[in-house]
């Protein structure tokens, strides 16, 4: 396959107050830790994120406006449903996706591990190798709202190419 030079970048952001109950969706597995995000999804911070930056490389609308909070049929849903969904509407506009790198900004749990599990699940959902999903964890190092365990926050970039034929 050779690449015509289309390239584009999309940034994704997103992030989801904590609160005491489990599990924790995040990464699109279920970790057994007593405190989840809160959403009207299942509030996979991670993959929300991923999502929107999915969606921003193909120029397409932003996650909000394709699953609104106000609709029922969003209540609770999987999250990797969406970046499914995501993908495919990306897949149709001609792109494919070379890489993404993402950062989890969260006090605890502990992100390592976790980690290769969600880049393996990522990787699948996505239909892409697993060395091409960089994730990283970060703590609040006991500063505001992530340092005291208040919030999750999660940052991804994708890089998107539109392959041609030789």
């Amino acid at each position: 396959m050779i690449f015509n030079g289309a390239l584009r970048i999309g940034l994704g952001l997103d992030s989801h107050r904590l609160e005491p109950g489990g599990p924790l969706i995040l990464g699109g597995i279920s970790l057994d830790y007593p405190i989840h995000c809160v959403g009207h999804s299942d509030a996979d911070v991670l993959l929300h994120a991923i999502t929107d930056a999915i969606l921003s490389a193909g120029g397409l609308p932003d996650i909000g406006e394709l699953f609104p909070n106000d609709r029922e049929e969003n209540r609770g849903r999987d999250s990797s449903e969406m970046l499914s969904m995501a993908m495919g509407a990306f897949r149709l506009q001609g792109w494919a996706l070379h890489q993404i790198d993402c950062v989890i900004e969260m006090e605890k749990p502990k992100i390592f591990p976790h980690k290769d599990e969600m880049r393996t699940r990522i990787a699948d959902i996505l239909g892409i190798s697993v060395d091409r999903v960089g994730l990283k964890g970060k703590t609040g190092e006991g500063i505001g709202e992530i340092g005291r365990g208040e919030l999750a926050k999660a940052t991804c970039v994708a890089l998107a190419v539109r392959p041609t034929s030789p």
